[in-house]
């Protein structure tokens, strides 16, 4: 009885000790996740912007980032997957940008890879802080992402939403690109073959949209 009540506490003393390794580990990590945003989100907002990146997937974004750096007359911008060349430099002249203050890049196939074909360049430029525009109802996906890609390189980033009058995106989908934004971190690939594998492309959203003809429409800000 002596014998197998001193397993019995034996056990009991083994499983408290894990239960409390347990909690220390979670606290731990509560208190890393903790300093981590913290340190983030003091970065986001005492950091001077240097540069602009817009996300492409509608024209309207192209219009909003050339009437922003209208208002913003330092700073480079760069577009990420967005319309084609000829629209995207006619909208950029019609707010009177100069054509060396912005870069249009091709290389990204969906938000991900906006951020991964994109980020070694900012770094390489030595900016350490950005305006990230795109649309309100895609902002929390590209935040997920940003904070990942963007804060691998220490590169903090301001949100600029465009106003759409859409609902956000489902969170699933900030939560799977968040995801392979880790998993690009860690190997260099961003499932974006698989992607697309899985999910084949639809008819192009640019084509959708109406024609803007004209950024007299749009308010300054």
């Amino acid at each position: 009885m002596q014998l197998h009540g001193g397993r019995l506490q034996r056990r009991q003393r083994l499983k408290f000790n894990r239960v409390k390794l347990g909690v220390r580990l979670l606290a731990l990590m509560t208190l890393l996740g903790l300093g981590w945003g913290g340190l983030r989100l003091y970065l986001r907002w005492s950091r001077v912007p240097q540069a602009v990146l817009v996300l492409g997937g509608s024209p309207d974004r192209e219009v909003f980032a050339a009437r922003f750096a209208r208002t913003h007359p330092d700073l480079p911008v760069w577009v990420s997957g967005g319309s084609n060349p000829e629209y995207a430099e006619w909208v950029f002249a019609e707010a009177g940008i100069p054509r060396q203050r912005f870069y249009l890049n091709y290389d990204a196939v969906d938000t991900v890879t906006n951020f991964t074909t994109l980020v070694d360049e900012l770094r390489s430029r030595d900016i350490r802080s950005i305006y990230l525009i795109t649309s309100d109802y895609h902002m929390r996906r590209a935040s997920a992402i940003g904070e990942i890609v963007l804060g691998s390189r220490d590169i903090s980033f301001r949100p600029v939403a465009i106003p759409s009058g859409l609902a956000p995106e489902p969170i699933d989908k900030s939560i799977r690109d968040g995801v392979r934004a880790l998993v690009w971190l860690a190997t260099g690939y961003t499932g974006s073959t698989l992607r697309d594998r899985l999910n084949p492309p639809r008819s192009s959203y640019l084509e959708s949209q109406p024609q803007l003809s004209s950024l007299e429409t749009w308010p300054e800000f």
